[in-house]
């Protein structure tokens, strides 16, 4: 662990000797992450991709990925593509990457049970937007917009999302 990971704590996250204010999974945090189960699993995960919405605002750093119309993430254990960026039409259970919301304006995608996922171990584990500060999520971990903003321009390969 070092200033460079994202370290969650009880009461925030721990950046570069700052703190930040976050929410986490309305199910708390959990060592036995499962599909649907709203909590954020507990462990150091990587973080292996960024993407953003170029229609919303500019390149967040240089290795981030736009946001396509079409572009979803699949959450049906049933499927081969499970735990996956898949593209519209798909005909099983997904999320919409590019929503009306801003929620997922901005993502920083963790390896939790990827790529090669364990099908029911849950999907799409996240660090975005939050709603609203205290507002859980479905398990991923999510910021104030402009905290993310700031912690996006600041990560590299190194950095860590550490889950206490």
């Amino acid at each position: 662990m070092n200033s460079h990971d994202l370290v969650v704590t009880p009461t925030c996250v721990r950046f570069l000797n700052r703190r930040f204010p976050r929410t986490i999974g309305r199910g708390g945090i959990t060592g036995d992450k499962r599909e649907g189960d709203g909590a954020t699993p507990r462990g150091i995960h990587r973080i292996v991709g960024m993407l953003y919405r170029p229609d919303r605002m500019a390149r967040p750093a240089d290795w981030a990925i736009p946001i396509r119309p079409r572009d979803l993430w699949s959450d049906d254990v049933k499927d081969q593509d499970y735990n996956l960026m898949v593209r519209a039409p798909y005909p099983h259970s997904h999320e919409a990457l590019r929503r009306a919301d801003p929620l997922y304006d901005l993502v920083l995608i963790t390896d939790w049970n990827w790529p090669r996922a364990e099908r029911g171990k849950g999907s799409a584990i996240f660090i975005h937007q939050w709603r609203r500060p205290g507002y859980p999520t479905a398990g991923c971990v999510a910021f104030d917009p402009q905290d993310l903003r700031w912690i996006a321009s600041r990560i590299t390969y190194e950095t860590k999302l550490i889950v206490l």
